[in-house]
């Protein structure tokens, strides 16, 4: 019998100075921006917000790794010359944003923005919600035009519906892919502000993180074994499955998860005992075929299990957590803190995943983390897009105590733009620290120019 996994109870321990550093970092970002460069926040750049636009660029001719990537980059530009940026459309689409952003914005400091427009995300809808609200007296102007976020779209399983729940504290719902945005551009102001990258402004320490190849959803069984020897023979740490259809190149149909097993088998055997795996079916088992996979992973040392079944069957996933020894990452489809806090009560998750983008940006996902880490668990967040959002994702991993791993794209060419520079790993297989303020990879207007089909203003 497997020894049993670690008690989820097991919180408040030596990282808590570091939780309580961060949550007043995320009280006040201009105050901790301004003492880690030295200065007063009285001596800080005149951050009042002078021009919001968005830069379309044709991003046609480029391998989307998100679908709904539309090509807009925000602009959001200070009375100072600060500009900050952020790719939308990356998980749900986010239809005239500058509509919102003009009243919710202009005219408006950073300063008093930043700290207050994603402080909205503790509280969950039960039910449903909708996309596209501002949170109500926090900096925000109402219902953003044309709807928007996953409620617009109906994702992950939720309805659109409003008012199911007991709503936000602060008013509004949640996910806000607006609001999230906007934060995301003011952070990368106010390193910008200070000349300071994102992760150090959060109280990042490390300069380099340990990257594993996360690989397409490739079509046939035979497809992985080559794919996972050639991240491996350019250094990769590990290499995590992303299933395709499960079907051999030749012979009758067969189940899914079948192929599936078949593939975990095959790339064991290849790499060696020694090299990190994982699995990640994104939602695609049910309760039964994830018990017979999970079993497989078990029995092959397999580092993780993620999101094996629907996020919103969370009896399942406590069941399929006390029958498997290798951890759960579970949290792209939760949306709120509190969401994870109910599913790491119940013992759901043994590791907390998320996007930035559902959950409040920069300071949402922070929330997130440090979460996690009063109760012992590990965070990972998700890397997966542009390099914007790589970015993103990146600084709240060098930001995180509990954050060990960055999850590259394989091949990492797909997540190449030409106006921004590319992520790649080093001879060790780590990718290191941006030194640029602000996000840290800067855009190259010269190049962005030959891409460009208009900008909105």
């Amino acid at each position: 019998m497997s020894e049993p996994k670690q008690s989820r109870r097991q919180f408040f321990g030596a990282s808590a100075a570091a939780t309580a550093a961060v949550a007043s970092v995320l009280a006040d970002p201009p105050h901790a921006a301004a003492q880690s460069a030295g200065v007063k926040p009285g001596d800080l750049p005149d951050l009042t917000i002078k021009e919001v636009k968005v830069y379309v660029a044709d991003v046609s001719s480029f391998r989307r790794l998100n679908s709904t990537e539309t090509g807009e980059i925000l602009s959001v530009v200070t009375n100072s010359g600060c500009e900050g940026n952020y790719t939308i459309g990356n998980r749900g689409l986010t239809p005239n944003w500058l509509e919102w952003a003009k009243p919710a914005l202009l005219g408006k400091n950073v300063i008093d923005l930043l700290p207050a427009i994603t402080a909205t995300t503790g509280t969950r809808e039960t039910f449903g919600f909708s996309g596209g609200r501002s949170p109500g007296g926090r900096g925000g102007t109402g219902a953003a035009p044309g709807g928007g976020g996953r409620g617009a779209e109906g994702g992950a399983g939720r309805a659109g519906a409003v008012g199911l729940g007991p709503g936000n504290r602060g008013g509004g719902t949640w996910p806000n892919y607006y609001t999230a945005a906007a934060e995301i551009c003011m952070w990368d102001i106010l390193g910008k502000a200070v000349n300071r990258p994102i992760y150090r402004l959060l109280g990042g320490t490390k300069d380099r993180i340990m990257a594993y190849a996360s690989s397409q959803h490739l079509p046939n069984v035979e497809d992985y074994v080559a794919d996972a020897l050639s991240a491996k023979e350019q250094g990769y740490k590990g290499y995590k499955i992303h299933p395709g259809g499960g079907q051999r190149k030749t012979g009758s149909p067969i189940p899914a998860y079948i192929g599936h097993i078949e593939e975990i088998r095959n790339i064991r055997k290849a790499v060696g005992d020694d090299f990190v795996l994982s699995h990640d079916p994104v939602q695609r088992y049910n309760l039964f075929d994830a018990l017979k996979v999970g079993r497989v992973l078990d029995e092959l040392n397999y580092a993780w299990f993620e999101d094996p079944i629907p996020t919103t069957d969370l009896e399942g996933l406590i069941e399929l957590n006390r029958a498997l020894d290798l951890p759960l990452h579970v949290g792209e489809f939760l949306f709120s803190l509190a969401d994870f806090a109910e599913y790491i009560r119940r013992g759901a998750l043994d590791v907390a995943r998320l996007i930035a983008d559902n959950v409040g940006g920069i300071s949402g996902s922070m929330r997130v983390g440090m979460l996690a880490d009063a109760f012992n668990l590990e965070c990972t967040p998700h890397n997966w897009g542009n390099p914007t959002d790589l970015a993103v994702h990146f600084h709240l991993e060098l930001a995180m105590p509990n954050a060990y791993w960055f999850e590259m794209p394989h091949p990492v060419t797909a997540a190449d733009r030409p106006y921004q520079e590319k992520f790649r790993i080093d001879k060790d297989g780590y990718v290191l620290a941006p030194t640029e303020p602000g996000l840290g990879y800067p855009i190259d207007h010269n190049a962005l120019d030959n891409l460009m089909k208009r900008i909105d203003r």
